[in-house]
């Protein structure tokens, strides 16, 4: 598993946003947002979110262009550092180590996994978006994934064209290649037993969370399954 390390780039680092230590952080909730404009309207939501304390908090949005993404990112990041919750970038590399995010969520049109587990290095997380695809999760650990995501698992209003992905999957995931495995795509509380009992380490949610009248609430009932 790998451990974040507090870098002291040159001129020292601005408190708050030192990296994250990640040792076995990765069991519980992966809370991940939802494609928002408002910045300010998604920080205060992920700020309730992070106070539900999660396991990882992955920043997605599919419809902002670059400016925005980058600005997103940054306070989030501002938000997790404080908060002691590793942040993740999804589908981009280039932004995750442009500031210098605890780890890169990727999926299959974003570049060869092993690629991007040489540019992160050692000391940030490096999760594959394995969809129901078996090669796919034996290649991410066979490059050193910290962890692989499976989905979807039921079906999803964020991914509503998402093909599903056997809950038997997870199961020999879990047997076969001793990595954390996260679950994606419809999640929520009433049906995270389901994938728990199957073998989840990582319930990876938007909606059931982000949507939720009480964020922190909602992200701590997740945090009591575990």
């Amino acid at each position: 598993m790998s451990e974040l390390q507090a870098g002291s780039p040159a001129g020292g680092v601005t408190p708050g946003t030192e990296p994250v230590s990640v040792r076995g952080a990765l069991r519980g909730l992966y809370a991940v947002t939802p494609d928002l404009a408002d910045t300010a309207r998604l920080l205060a939501l992920a700020e309730q979110v992070l106070a539900g304390k999660p396991a990882l908090l992955q920043y997605r949005n599919k419809t902002a262009d670059a400016a925005l993404r980058r600005e997103q990112a940054r306070a989030l990041q501002r938000l997790c550092r404080a908060a002691g919750v590793p942040f993740i970038i999804n589908d981009d590399l280039a932004l995750a180590l442009e500031i210098d995010a605890d780890g890169a969520h990727l999926g299959r049109d974003d570049g060869p996994p092993a690629a991007a587990r040489t540019a992160l290095g050692a000391q940030r997380i490096l999760g594959l978006t394995c969809y129901s695809d078996w090669s796919r999760a034996t290649e991410g650990a066979a490059v050193g994934a910290d962890y692989i995501a499976f989905g979807a698992m039921f079906p999803s209003t964020t991914k509503p064209n998402a093909p599903p992905a056997p809950f038997a999957l997870i199961t020999r995931a879990k047997r076969e290649l001793g990595l954390p495995v996260a679950a994606i795509g419809g999640i929520t509380l009433a049906n995270a037993a389901q994938v728990l009992a199957a073998g989840a380490d990582l319930l990876a949610v938007v909606s059931d969370v982000f949507g939720a009248d009480d964020p922190a609430a909602r992200a701590a009932a997740y945090r009591a399954l575990f």
